[in-house]
């Protein structure tokens, strides 16, 4: 028998009597977000809200309610605040959100159709040193890339030094994009159209912003200026949250948030108590110390 032939046939008798599965033979790389010697946002950080365009009141508390819950420490667990402590792991200590100013848009000055050069020009006008200034567009503000990213973080050049201050952009996607921005609160535009989770706040498109702030969030004080925690290219990186997602408890896999906790009283599904009895459902986000990403359920 010729050498190629024995080896075909041990090859295929090894097959027939060793059980294996694929996940045996490649053991999948753990996910490292490389630090890049840059600075973070650590310490006392102001939050500044530019409210674009026609908000409730309602819907302003469940945004501010949900900041002013990831630095407050009693809370019922699993808690907003435990799910944001895990960013102290990041280089330089806890990052510690206070609600800033607040500015309400509702007369669209600069339109209905804003332009990427509009959010730094928003932003810049309450941006300082160790702030954050967060712009939220209404439901009927259309946003240039709106389905492709449901929101971002960037920052702008405070006066003529090399100082720069931080600012994020969520939208209401209530009506636009819900399949992707408001996943698991609405069916999802690709993949498994399993049934949609119903809202903690009665808000779909304003509980998706919970999310996608809190993925912002993360992400700004932990990759503040494209050169603190990512992977990849640091124009599009994956960074403390972002590169988890899709996952919001245990046991999820696409098309699937995990296991979560239910509201009995009104069928909503959460994974985080927050100020004033609110719920919250919060994605995974990177822990440094196992290189998972780690969820709150």
């Amino acid at each position: 028998m010729a050498v190629a032939s024995i080896y075909k046939f041990a090859t295929l008798f090894l097959f027939c009597i060793i059980p294996f599965s694929f996940s045996e033979l490649v053991q999948e790389q753990p996910l490292v977000l490389k630090y890049h010697n840059g600075p973070l946002l650590k310490g006392k950080i102001t939050v500044n809200l530019i409210w674009y365009g026609k908000f409730t009141p309602a819907q302003r508390s469940i945004i501010v309610d949900f900041i002013n819950s990831l630095s407050s420490a009693k809370l019922k667990l699993p808690s907003a605040s435990s799910w944001w402590k895990t960013t102290e792991k990041y280089k330089s200590g806890p990052s510690t959100l206070v609600v800033g100013k607040q500015v309400l848009f509702e007369n669209y000055p600069l339109g209905k159709i804003l332009k990427n050069p509009h959010l730094p020009a928003l932003a810049g006008k309450f941006n300082g040193v160790n702030t954050i200034s967060i712009i939220l567009t209404a439901k009927d503000v259309a946003v240039e890339g709106f389905c492709m990213r449901c929101g971002t973080h960037g920052s702008t050049r405070l006066g003529r030094g090399s100082v720069r201050g931080a600012f994020i952009w969520v939208g209401n996607s209530e009506t636009q994009c819900p399949g992707q921005c408001a996943w698991p609160f609405h069916q999802p535009i690709y993949g498994p159209q399993t049934p949609p989770l119903v809202a903690p706040n009665g808000d779909v498109g304003v509980d998706g912003m919970v999310i996608n702030l809190a993925t912002l969030l993360a992400n700004t004080v932990t990759n503040p200026f494209r050169n603190g925690y990512f992977q990849g290219p640091a124009n599009a990186p994956l960074e403390a949250v972002s590169a988890c997602t899709g996952i919001f408890g245990s046991g999820s896999y696409p098309g699937y948030p995990g296991n979560l906790l239910v509201e009995k009283s009104t069928g909503a599904s959460y994974n985080a108590n927050g100020v004033g009895g609110r719920k919250y459902l919060l994605p995974a986000m990177w822990d440094p110390e196992t290189s998972t990403c780690k969820t709150l359920v």
